[in-house]
């Protein structure tokens, strides 16, 4: 196995403990695993619902089911943009923070076991490199006008 297969290899392998962590916790609270996106994505914009769809993959029906059924909760609301009174954006809601807020100690709190076996300077080494990865991937979404910037 080359190096960057075994890089690949440890990605995935970390992806599939990590979604298996997000998919128990919004399960534990009702929601999906877009859903989380969602309100992760929320937490520090607002987006246009057309920009929401486009990074996430979705179509503008399924954008538009998935945002309803979380203004029935609560959790987002829809409103005018600011800057084109044409565009609606989607933004979080105080509830729709506190349950952000909630699932991301849960979050931290069933990772830390894998994170906890790093030192201080891996686990900041780590960060790093992550950010590099995410950041390459989120300057791919930009250049097809997607969503950019850190996705929570």
């Amino acid at each position: 196995m080359g190096s960057d297969d075994a890089l690949e290899d440890a990605l995935v392998r970390t992806s599939f403990r990590v979604m298996a962590v997000l998919t128990r916790i919004g399960s534990d609270h009702d929601l999906s695993l877009t859903q989380l996106r969602v309100l992760g994505l929320l937490r520090d914009r607002r987006p246009r619902m057309t920009e929401l769809a486009a990074f996430l993959g979705l179509d503008k029906s399924t954008m538009t089911g998935l945002v309803e059924r979380a203004e029935r909760r609560g959790l987002v609301a829809r409103g005018k943009s600011p800057e084109d009174r044409r565009a609606v954006d989607v933004f979080i809601t105080p509830a729709g923070r506190e349950l952000a807020e909630r699932v991301q100690e849960e979050v931290r709190a069933a990772l830390a076991p894998f994170t906890d076996r790093l030192r201080a300077d891996d686990r900041q080494l780590l960060t790093r490199l992550l950010d590099s990865v995410s950041a390459a991937a989120t300057a791919n979404q930009a250049t097809r006008g997607t969503l950019s910037g850190p996705t929570g």
